[in-house]
């Protein structure tokens, strides 16, 4: 597996604080909401909704809160009106980075987007600036343990799973972007469950950086963006980051 995993990023939410949880529970939630607007509020006819709702469940969110979200979600046309926005720029020494943002006030995320990057020595670029760098597929994660990797592997691939790896503690399923849903919910009949299911800009090159200070710089970008309430995923192509 190369220098930084999905696996080694849930490793790390893991760790993470209460309030940091709390975060990750925001975040989501307001994907919901937007996906319920956007098609309803019945997971089995709104395949985003559904996706979404297996993403919180990999996050611990609870089912309470999910269901009180597309509850207010198909009830509240008052509400905020998320914006879609997805930002590429480069980082310290030309990593790539891709932000992918829902945001109720364009200026102000574009801003602070601008601010981070130019900050800690990258800059932000145009719209498929460094998108070619990257692969969309769909990511499933399962732990190790308790699981048998030859079982697993034959029912992904069965399943129409396009890739299957093997790092320590967890295995990596990865299908075409819209064959997410269908191999995670082959999957879960058979009982699988995972600890996390997205579709994943996957990085087709990665840059090591060497440079204490591009290191520190590349590691605060990457915590400013996770900080930021904007935000819904970063990805980049950091061969080191851990």
């Amino acid at each position: 597996m190369s220098g930084h995993s999905k696996w080694s990023t849930i490793k790390r939410k893991k760790e993470k604080t209460d309030a940091q949880r709390g975060k990750i529970f925001t975040k989501i939630g307001r994907e919901i909401s937007v996906a319920v607007r956007e098609g309803g509020p019945d997971p089995s006819s709104n395949s985003k909704l559904k996706d979404i709702i297996a993403k919180a469940k990999a996050n611990n969110v609870p089912n309470d809160n999910i269901e009180r979200i597309i509850k207010k979600a198909a009830g509240d046309g008052s509400g905020a009106s998320y914006e879609e926005i997805v930002y590429e720029g480069y980082g310290p020494s030309g990593v790539a980075v891709i932000v992918e943002t829902l945001t109720d006030n364009r200026n102000r995320t574009a801003g602070e987007m601008r601010h981070y990057f130019d900050k800690y020595g990258g800059n932000l670029g145009q719209s498929g600036s460094v998108g070619f760098l990257f692969s969309r597929q769909g990511m499933l994660i399962v732990e190790a343990e308790g699981v048998d990797e030859d079982s697993l592997m034959e029912a992904a691939l069965d399943a129409g799973a396009v890739d299957f790896l093997a790092e320590d503690g967890a295995f990596e399923i990865r299908t075409e972007p819209n064959d997410l849903g269908s191999v995670r919910d082959a999957l879960e009949a058979r009982g699988y469950g995972f600890v996390s299911a997205g579709v994943e800009y996957i990085p087709n090159t990665y840059i090591e950086l060497t440079d204490e200070a591009d290191i520190k710089n590349m590691a605060r970008l990457l915590e400013m963006l996770d900080d930021n309430d904007d935000v819904q995923e970063a990805w980049h192509n950091w061969e080191n980051e851990e």
